[in-house]
This record gives structure tokens, sequence and C-alpha cells, in this order.
């Protein structure tokens, strides 16, 4: 089973309809959130949110995945889970152009998360925000519009993305189908 950590983005139920497809799946928002369940998920998805990294106080929500710096569970962040994610491992976030619209994402290092996919693929954007590349992540996709596109830790299972797989029609799906597939299929 699959937690997806609700930030409170309008797309979470896209995110729920396409990790449905492939597995069962639990979503609770990521206030109330328990690092003691993890325990119960083969995966976490971090949802993105309505939030600004740059203007807001967020320390309750980074507060709420610390357990991400230990957790052998693998996690994958979107748009704000993403930069969450970051964040907790010491980038910095900065303002950028605002984007909403679709990039060309080009993945220039191997990932599971673009296994059967072009090395250069469109996907749904919807930030103004980006985040410098932590210490041990890997970067592994950008676009002309945001460097950290998406990052992988050097070590841990873990995993993020600034577009939204879940709004690009079957490009996006195979993303998710690629992390789900991952999270499963582990010993």
């Amino acid at each position: 089973m699959i937690c997806i950590l609700d930030c409170g983005s309008s797309k979470v139920p896209y995110i729920e309809e396409m990790v449905d497809e492939f597995c069962d799946f639990t979503t609770i928002p990521i206030l109330e959130f328990s690092a003691e369940r993890l325990q119960e998920f083969k995966g976490v998805l971090i949802s993105g949110a309505p939030l600004l990294i740059t203007e807001q106080n967020i320390s309750s929500y980074l507060k709420q995945v610390e357990w991400i710096k230990t957790t052998p569970i693998p996690v994958l962040g979107i748009c704000f889970g993403h930069q969450l994610i970051g964040l907790t491992f010491g980038a910095f976030g900065s303002r950028m152009k605002e984007d909403r619209d679709w990039q060309v994402i080009e993945a220039f290092e191997e990932s599971i998360l673009f296994q059967k996919l072009p090395q250069e693929v469109e996907m749904m954007e919807d930030h103004c925000e980006t985040i410098s590349i932590p210490a041990n992540f890997k970067l592994i996709a950008s676009s002309d519009a945001c460097v950290n596109e998406a990052m992988e830790h050097t070590e841990l299972p873990l995993f993020g993305i600034q577009f939204h797989p879940e709004v690009s029609g079957n490009h996006g799906r195979i993303v998710i189908e690629n992390f789900v597939n991952f999270c499963l299929n582990r010993a």
C-alpha cells in the first residue's frame, strides 16, 4: 500500500486516481501523519501545496517529514513535496519566474522514475519557486525554466520532482507507475 501525504493541493485526487491504477493507497493530511505508521506502507508520495516556501513559515511541514532522513521506505515528493525533501536535507529555496504550463523535461541521469520514457518529455508545471540540489542528492532532470526538475538521493530511496506528473497525461502516469512498481518490488 502507498501512503499519499496530502499537503493541500487541489491535484491530490489526480494523484489518487493514478496510484489507484497500480495499487491500494491511503491518503492522510500531512499535518496529521505520524511516522509510527510508516511500517504500514511500501512507499510514500508527498503532494504539492498552495504554499510558498519563500514567503510562509513551513516549519510544521518540515517537522512532519523529519523521518525521511532515515527511512528505508521509498518517498517521492511532487512540487511542494519535492521542495520539502530538499529543504530537509539543506537545500535553499528561491523565487523564479512563474511557470504554469508545459515544459520539456530532459532526463540526463539514469533513474527508475524515467524508465520507459524518452530522454525529453513534456510535463505540466505549476510553481514559482525552486530549490537547490542538497548534499547527497544528484540532479537527474532539468528544463529550460527550472534547473532542479528531478533529483534522487545517492543512498536512500528518496526522489523529488518539481513538475506535476498527475496532470501530465500518459508520460506522467508512467512516472507514477515507475515509482509505485519500485516500491512494491523491493525486497
